[in-house]
């Protein structure tokens, strides 16, 4: 029949039915009575229960019927529609693969199109996201053709069968141009149910354009991202004076070959007008190394982080490969209309730092830092001109704190995810794609929905059409909402766009292009009036994403890291050819965090600890050689602290401070020496060191690095110096003690010769008892003498002596050779 039979009531969502068209699309002609009231009974009860949602939670169209149930055990694909546009008078080819899912051998079934339900086009984004989310068959999809139809044979569970329907436009019967739904089902029965039904079903869309109309085209900047996780260690090697670049492995190899991921990225890439390259310049440094001749660590040694060598590493055998892959990148960037955005060196994640290494003072200077490096290395590499104050936050996710920490960096342009700024609902169409966000900085805004086409890799047939007919269709609602409102729209594709993805990317914008949508650079985009009803609040940190929370770099990670710079300085200070250090180590630092990681976070870690302990190596290559016991033979004598420095270079710039723990036992004269140490040699300091009692005594070397901001270089060694031979302090007293003596007889002497009447040897004494019982007289002290003899020793005697022949005195708690016990007797050493 050319005109469909009629009946009346509604379809589904309570929008008319199509006259003569039950709810399940079957058309009624040579179907009894009975078999169109149980068709329309059992597709009644799957419709109503179909949901109307919006593109699922992954963002990919669903490639088949998810429903398989008894009642639909088919599982239908669309794999190619062509052309992918349709033009009046033409035909659009179907093929597709038609697999029973259930559990019975399909019976006398078949393929065939579906004419749409209404023969109007879908007018909004949302009846596109409405059709996109049903899984069963409904009345909704429209009406089955009697031709073409593509008589399947039985298939049994888990058999497949592909089809091919060609179907005219005209019988379609399109009702101007818009974009409509495509569905083709299979109609049949099963072995353990005879009764006719659709078995299942696969949508997609068709845009019809047969008159292009006076529509302003939309703008699209597409993002076309070359990034790779860092594979240039911080190690390089020295070869007949030439310096051979070390990478942690060859994935890079592969890649840049014709038909891995970078190579078919650039060679389709270059197809394209109108496109922006976001470049990771860490990649383009990795890829000149591998140029000449490299070195490649061998599994296992990554993390060990010991200096490369011949025996643990191996040579490279990319160097024709990368060569190859930067011409061919050169060219493509230098067409006209391109645009080349150069990220952070390294493409360090700013929303790990923001959440997690915001205080840690070391991290907004590497962002600084490597925004520069940046510019510079894409600029030198590519001989084109960049820019540089771009953000591309992780997945475009974008809260208060990233946006802050990419402003302190200098970033006055960042790239969000749409669903990081949802329009607002009273919004009816989709807005222009750049807005301010306050504090200089504005925001170009992804579309979520279009976006999220490309964030998987499309690597089947059917997932490859469906998102080609999804974008035609996504980018036409947009362009025809407000056709004279001219918009801007930006594609962010995942940093690790695949190959696959990229051609589909690549055909739907080609194919869109010249029609309602006009490829442009992201400059056109961020110099575009902003919408007034978009979005501008940027969203508290509270609203991040939890996924993307858990993924990133945790604080320890970014402490970490922030001590290779702090390390880094203090070895900077002393190497005289700093250059061969500061470039390889600054870069490996940023590297360490690298938003490749987020995908990646074991071989991250691994690299992390590889940097940081070459860098440990590196520093400890100066040092005091440990030591353990020194004797030190006599009061006075020389330490000796040797120095070594095992670096290819001579370092400068530091010295050695040698510290007593006793300095009351053992004392040093000049504390701290000054060192020029040249390459591969050790030095000898000589300190004068003054011992005032015999036994150990705890003694520390530390270097230092000299200068205005002064820092300890390295660990500090403590050794114990064995002081022996001291003269010891009671050979002193016990020489007192004989000369108290001789002075007690002589006193005994004087007083028998004053009982016995002679003169005092003093004349101004008078003469006379001194006393009762031998007791001296009231004025007379009896220690006086004694008290003065100790004068007559040497001034060493015991600690507070005078030197300058005053009188000595014992301290309360010490001995009579003047040792303080309390300290004398405490353990010193190890």
């Amino acid at each position: 029949m050319s005109e469909p039979a009629r009946h009346s009531g509604l379809g589904a969502y309570g929008r008319p039915g199509r006259p003569g068209s039950p709810a399940d699309g079957r058309r009624p002609g040579r179907r009894t009575a009975r078999r169109l009231a149980a068709a329309l009974g059992a597709a009644l009860a799957l419709f109503t229960a179909a949901p109307a949602g919006a593109l699922p939670a992954g963002g990919s169209v669903p490639e088949a019927d998810s429903g398989v149930s008894a009642e639909s055990p088919v599982v239908m694909t669309i794999d190619t529609v062509s052309p992918q546009v349709a033009t009046p008078n033409g035909t659009v080819t179907i093929t597709g693969h038609v697999t029973n899912g259930g559990k019975s051998v399909l019976k006398g079934a078949h393929a065939a199109v579906r004419k749409p339900w209404s023969g109007k086009p879908l007018q909004r984004r949302s009846e596109l996201s409405t059709v996109a989310s049903r899984t069963a068959p409904t009345g909704q999809d429209g009406v089955e053709l009697d031709s073409p139809q593509y008589a399947l044979p039985e298939l049994g569970p888990g058999q497949s069968q592909a089809y091919t329907l060609g179907v005219a436009i005209n019988d379609l019967q399109l009702n101007g141009d818009g974009v409509y739904e495509l569905a083709v089902d299979a109609w049949g029965a099963t072995a353990d149910n005879q009764r006719e039904r659709a078995l299942g079903i696969a949508r997609t869309f068709l845009t019809y354009n047969p008159n292009p109309g006076d529509a302003q085209p939309t703008r699209i900047a597409t993002l076309w991202p070359l990034v790779h996780a860092p594979v240039l260690a911080a190690q390089t090697i020295s070869d007949n004076d030439q310096t051979v670049s070390v990478l942690r492995n060859d994935s890079l190899a592969t890649d840049l070959a014709p038909g891995g991921r970078l190579y078919e990225l650039v060679d389709t890439g270059s197809k394209l007008p109108g496109l922006t390259w976001v470049i990771d310049p860490d990649l383009l440094d990795a890829a000149f190394a591998m140029t000449k001749p490299y070195r490649v660590q061998k599994p296992n040694t990554e993390e060990s982080g010991k200096p490369a060598r011949d025996d643990n590493t191996v040579p490279g055998a990319g160097t024709a490969a990368a060569t190859a892959w930067l011409d061919k990148l050169r060219a493509a960037v230098a067409k006209s209309g391109n645009q080349v955005v150069s990220l952070p060196y390294a493409d360090p994640d700013v929303a790990s730092i923001a959440h997690n290494g915001s205080d840690l003072t070391g991290m907004g200077t590497a962002l600084g830092k490597a925004a520069t490096a940046g510019r510079l290395t894409v600029e030198g590499r590519l001989a084109v001109d960049t820019r540089s104050d771009v953000a591309w936050p992780y997945q475009g996710y974008l809260d208060q704190q990233i946006a802050g920490i990419t402003q302190q960096a200098g970033s006055s342009l960042v790239l969000v995810n749409g669903a990081s700024m949802p329009e607002p609902e009273a919004l009816n169409h989709a807005p222009t794609a750049v807005r301010p966000i306050g504090n200089g900085q504005s925001a170009v805004v992804a579309d979520d929905t279009v976006s999220a086409l490309f964030g998987t890799d499309l690597n089947t047939p059917q997932a490859q059409t469906q998102a080609t007919q999804r974008f035609l269709a996504e980018t036409y609602a947009i362009t025809h909402e407000q056709p004279q409102n001219q918009r801007g729209l930006l594609v962010m594709p995942p940093r690790e766009l695949t190959a696959n993805t990229a051609k589909v990317l690549a055909n739907a914008l080609q194919t869109a292009a010249g029609k309602w949508v006009e490829p442009v650079k992201l400059d056109v985009l961020a110099q575009a009036a902003p919408d007034p009803g978009a979005t501008t609040a940027v969203p508290a940190a509270t609203d991040y994403p939890a996924q993307a929370r858990a993924s990133e770099l945790p604080a320890a990670d970014l402490t970490g890291t922030d001590k290779i710079q702090n390390d880094l300085d203090t070895l900077m200070q002393v190497l005289t050819l700093p250059q061969r250090v500061r470039g390889p180590f600054s870069a490996a630092m940023v590297r360490s965090l690298s938003t490749e990681w987020r995908t990646q976070a074991p071989d991250g870690s691994t690299y992390r600890k590889g940097v940081a302990q070459y860098l440990q190596d590196l520093t400890g290559a100066v040092k005091v050689p440990p030591k353990t016991v020194v004797t030190l033979a006599g009061n006075t004598g020389q330490l000796q602290v040797s120095v070594r420095n095992d670096l290819t270079q001579t370092v400068t710039n530091l010295k050695l401070v040698l510290t007593s723990h006793q300095p009351n036992r053992l004392s040093v004269g000049k504390k701290e020496e000054e060192l020029v140490i040249p390459a591969a040699q050790s030095v000898t300091v000589r300190f004068q060191a003054e011992a005032r009692n015999n036994g150990p005594v705890l003694m520390t070397a530390q270097l230092w690095t000299t200068g205005p901001n002064s820092r300890p270089y390295g660990g500090a060694k403590d050794f114990t110096v064995e002081v022996t031979s001291v003269t010891n302090g009671v050979l002193y007293v016990f020489a007192g003690g004989v000369v108290l003596l001789l002075l007690a007889g002589l006193r005994f002497v004087r007083q028998r010769k004053r009982r016995a009447g002679q003169p005092h040897e003093d004349g101004d004494q008078p003469i006379g008892d001194t006393g009762t019982g031998g007791a001296p007289a009231p004025d007379e002290d009896p220690d006086e003498d004694a008290a003065e003899a100790p004068s007559e020793a040497p001034s060493e005697v015991a600690d507070g002596g005078s030197a300058g022949g005053g009188p000595a005195r014992t301290p309360r708690g010490s001995s009579a050779d003047g040792r303080d016990r309390a300290s004398s007797d405490e353990k010193v050493g190890p």
